[in-house]
């Protein structure tokens, strides 16, 4: 008997482990992907495409859940802003950064989302501001700013591009402070389905653009949209929402710090983004911050 609970006990961190990672790989290969796709797709309609993929999985899913809780007014509120401001902005904003910026330098700035998620995570959300996940906080980001120093072959940043990524690092940071509550009572697939049919809609005007793009756009590059909206998108914002509501929010955000180098290592042989040996030396130093930050 006392295996048995054991086991029962163990089991919800496994899979919380398994969403965190399946979140992080995917996420990582969306930077990748967004920066194969960048000459047949604009940054607008390259989000409306990603969100209407991810909206018709995420629909198939939750009619064979069959499962709908009502949101109240509160609730509706921050699924507006959630949706709005992370699946809307974000995307739009990010997609327009990596026309200016390499995979890995774009992810090494986005990254630092899990700061300010820790911060206002603190700060709103009652989670505190632990010692260890400060100090993991700090290692961490000093390893992506290696990263970023590095990871680009030594070419300067272009400005524009800083500036959206780090836009798009607070969009995500916001996204993530006002999703958390609405998990409390919500299913997290309804909050990720309810998320990505608001950015849908705030996205629908760059509907003709997409046709356009689609018309002119290769095979290859279609099939990494439909991709953008099947994994990094209705999967991967669907794995996070579960691992969300079951761990600190500050907590959760410093994994993806594992984002990053994950990026570089992929771009280097899918876009020919040589990584500098100084970007692999950040890349520990990130698992680092990571580890730290997950003691107790």
């Amino acid at each position: 008997m006392t295996v048995t609970n054991t086991g029962a006990r163990a089991r919800p961190s496994i899979i919380v482990l398994t969403a965190v990672i399946v979140t992080v790989l995917a996420w990582a290969s969306a930077f990748v992907a967004i920066r194969a796709v960048r000459d047949h797709f604009h940054p607008g309609p390259l989000a409306l495409g990603r969100l209407v993929t991810g909206t018709l999985v995420l629909s198939a899913a939750l009619l064979l859940r069959r499962t709908w809780v009502r949101p109240t007014r509160r609730e509706w509120l921050f699924v507006a802003v959630y949706g709005a401001v992370w699946l809307g902005f974000y995307n739009v904003a990010l997609n327009a950064a990596e026309q200016r910026l390499d995979a890995g330098t774009a992810a090494m700035l986005v990254n630092i989302g899990p700061l300010l998620i820790a911060l206002l995570a603190g700060a709103f959300l009652g989670e505190g501001f632990p010692r260890p996940l400060l100090i993991g906080a700090v290692v961490a980001f000093a390893g992506v700013v290696l990263i970023g120093v590095t990871g680009g072959g030594g070419t300067a940043a272009d400005p524009l591009g800083v500036v959206l990524c780090l836009l798009s690092a607070a969009a995500w940071a916001i996204g993530a402070t006002v999703q958390k509550p609405v998990l409390r009572r919500l299913p997290a697939l309804q909050v990720t389905w309810l998320g990505c049919a608001i950015g849908t809609l705030v996205t629908l005007p760059y509907a003709p653009g997409l046709l356009g793009d689609l018309r002119d756009a290769s095979a290859a590059s279609i099939a990494g949209v439909v991709y953008l909206g099947v994994v990094p998108t209705a999967l991967a914002f669907g794995t996070w929402a579960y691992a969300l509501s079951r761990m600190p929010a500050g907590r959760l955000g410093v994994t993806t710090y594992l984002v990053p180098p994950l990026t570089i290592l992929l771009a280097w042989p899918v876009l020919g983004e040589t990584p500098h040996p100084l970007a692999l030396l950040g890349g520990a130093v990130a698992l680092t911050g990571v580890a730290l930050s997950r003691r107790r």
